[in-house]
């Protein structure tokens, strides 16, 4: 029904946004990976989706396109809701859920929360012809490596962070400048974890 959203974020917390739309407050659930990508943001475009069901019509909203494709993908495989989907992508960059499903990695698609063998194995059954013909985002990034992005990363393993949250901390400050030094680059990820 709505294919995205555009307006002011007048509230914006881990689970959801609100959109302020010329007067009207759209609430749309989203996944951590959106969170991370417009916390900084005044105003944002989500694409949507609208799951309607008989005692409730929910809003999710995602950053790119490429987010809600897979989310899409996600809720058509049987036992895999809109809850369930939001939290492999929270729980997975859109890059690495793709890359499980496509090579068939079970476990790491088990250790989402609430994903079990059966759900994985169907996800992946399911999902593996499909998600091979998605683009991968981030692609040309991920194919430098880069030093500084391990060793901040390790350090901030080291200091107990989400291994997750770390890396979508770091690869959102590289994507805004690659070249910063190693500690630079981790003071900088401990203010946005």
């Amino acid at each position: 029904m709505y294919a995205y959203i555009s307006g002011k974020l007048v509230e914006k917390n881990p689970a959801f946004v609100v959109l302020d739309v010329q007067g009207i407050g759209y609430h749309l659930n989203i996944s951590l990976n959106t969170y991370t990508a417009i916390q900084q943001l005044e105003s944002a475009r989500l694409f949507t989706y609208l799951a309607v069901r008989e005692d409730a019509h929910t809003l999710y909203g995602f950053f790119d396109q490429e987010e809600k494709n897979l989310f899409l993908h996600l809720i058509s495989v049987s036992g895999v809701g809109t809850n369930t989907a939001r939290v492999i992508l929270s729980s997975l960059s859109t890059h690495e859920a793709i890359e499980a499903i496509a090579s068939g990695n079970v476990n790491v698609l088990q250790k989402v929360k609430g994903i079990g063998a059966k759900t994985a194995q169907r996800v992946v059954v399911d999902l593996r012809d499909k998600v091979t013909k998605l683009p991968v985002p981030g692609q040309k990034s991920t194919a430098i490596y880069n030093t500084n992005k391990e060793e901040a990363l390790s350090a901030l393993l080291v200091l107990g962070f989400n291994k997750a949250a770390a890396e979508k901390a770091v690869a959102r400050l590289l994507a805004q400048d690659a070249s910063l030094a190693v500690d630079k680059l981790i003071r900088e990820a401990l203010r946005l974890l």
